[in-house]
């Protein structure tokens, strides 16, 4: 199934549409705090692409390919396979809370996304599986947001609901049995759950083709992930900083 929703987007991708595409490329910093006790923040290097021909699409670390949908001037709707990075998860050397527990990975998820927009209102729903069999399972992401302009800064202001699974708490903050017997913790095990997050996007011109590119993001973890052993912050804060470069092609 992996294999094939790769093939797809490849194949997708070679049958893009010969027409001019407006195409952003850029690079940055992206930051992330780590809701375990005592761990350092993810800082790590960005590309930053945004592209979108109705076929194929990259919106920053996230990539698709549609296969049914329609766009006319005021709006727009589709499907397309889509797959995007998680950058979640601890090693038990990051902190000497997480002594004799095993390594938590950051991974790949991928799935189905449907998409609509009309005037400067959007929505987003997606359903994605874990690609890299690392929590084994699977969430639902639903994204409502709204663009605007205040003077040259152009914002694109956000809410996020994610239902996780609940093998996905467990294994970004459960406490196995075989983790009980090589930690100083009890056993917890998550339920499905809910995280809420708040999110923008604030971009500012410094000439026709250059600009500043800005991510602000704030997620409210689930209270079945707050009340791990492990956790000592309710909410993971993430940004990005970047300059890009659009042009046409």
């Amino acid at each position: 199934m992996r294999l094939f929703l790769i093939l797809i987007m490849v194949y997708f991708t070679l049958l893009a549409k010969d027409e001019k595409q407006e195409v952003t490329i850029g690079a940055g910093a992206y930051v992330q705090t780590q809701p375990y006790k005592n761990v350092d923040n993810i800082i790590l290097p960005t590309p930053v692409i945004f592209f979108d021909n109705d076929l194929f699409y990259i919106r920053w670390s996230r990539v698709g390919v549609y296969f049914l949908g329609d766009k006319q001037d005021d709006y727009a709707w589709g499907f397309s396979l889509t797959a995007q990075p998680r950058t979640y998860g601890y090693k038990s050397s990051d902190s000497h809370y997480l002594t004799g527990l095993d390594e938590k990975k950051s991974t790949w998820e991928g799935g189905i996304s449907f998409s609509a927009s009309m005037d400067k209102t959007y929505i987003e729903i997606m359903a994605l599986e874990d690609l890299c069999d690392n929590y084994k399972s699977w969430i639902v992401k639903t994204e409502i947001g709204y663009d605007f302009k205040i003077g040259n800064f152009s914002l694109y202001p956000s809410m996020v609901l994610v239902y996780q699974s609940s093998k996905f708490l467990d294994y970004y903050y459960g406490i196995s049995k075989k983790e009980v017997l090589t930690s100083s913790y009890n056993e917890y095990t998550a339920d499905n759950d809910f995280q809420v997050g708040l999110q923008t996007y604030i971009k500012y011109p410094f000439t026709k083709t250059i600009s500043a590119l800005i991510n602000l993001r704030a997620d409210r973890l689930s209270d079945e992930a707050t009340r791990s052993p492990i956790v000592d912050d309710n909410y993971i804060y993430s940004g990005m900083a970047s300059l890009i470069y659009t042009f046409e092609y």
